[in-house]
């Protein structure tokens, strides 16, 4: 039980800081998940990072796998639910303010504030993913065709995704 305790303690403390997406929380997620506990070894983050790409709510997934390397099937459930719950109690708290808070100058200069280091927290993010999975000439090709899609296209994440997948599969052994 102490486990379960310990599991939802931290995923309700990433969950704190949960918002505006779960790439920002990259970094602080290694070090806990890989660093810190071990649940997970650098190649299965890495690949939890991958897959959690197929799934809604992304980073979200890499708590349920997480939680589930940690404690089983109840300890994938607790990291859902606790990672989810700060957002949740948010959103509910805040939904019935939003017109009003929206409108507010303080408000308005507090997310001007935020977005640039948001954008911070996402580059040091890619540059964490980057330095520990960009190993062959193969993959720097990858990065940069997937970039060129998403950027000058509008063909889907997801099929980029699977594309990369397939030519990973393919190429596997070059």
């Amino acid at each position: 039980m102490g486990g379960l305790v310990k599991i939802a303690w931290i995923f309700l403390k990433i969950g704190l800081i949960f918002f505006g997406g779960g790439y920002v929380l990259i970094p602080l997620l290694h070090r806990i998940m890989v660093d810190r506990y071990h649940w997970l070894t650098l190649s299965e983050f890495l690949d939890g990072v991958a897959l959690s790409q197929l799934t809604p709510g992304p980073l979200a997934m890499l708590a349920t796998f997480a939680g589930f390397k940690g404690g089983g099937l109840a300890g994938a459930l607790v990291a859902t639910v606790f990672i989810f719950l700060p957002g949740t109690a948010l959103m509910l708290f805040l939904s019935g303010s939003y017109e009003r808070l929206r409108s507010m100058e303080l408000v308005k200069a507090t997310l001007d504030g935020i977005l640039p280091a948001v954008v911070g927290l996402v580059a040091a993010a890619a540059w964490t993913l980057g330095t520990t999975s960009l190993l062959t000439a193969r993959d720097f090709l990858l990065l940069v065709a997937g970039f060129a899609i998403l950027q000058f296209t509008s063909v889907s994440p997801m099929l980029v995704i699977l594309g990369a997948g397939a030519v990973g599969y393919l190429f596997r052994f070059a």
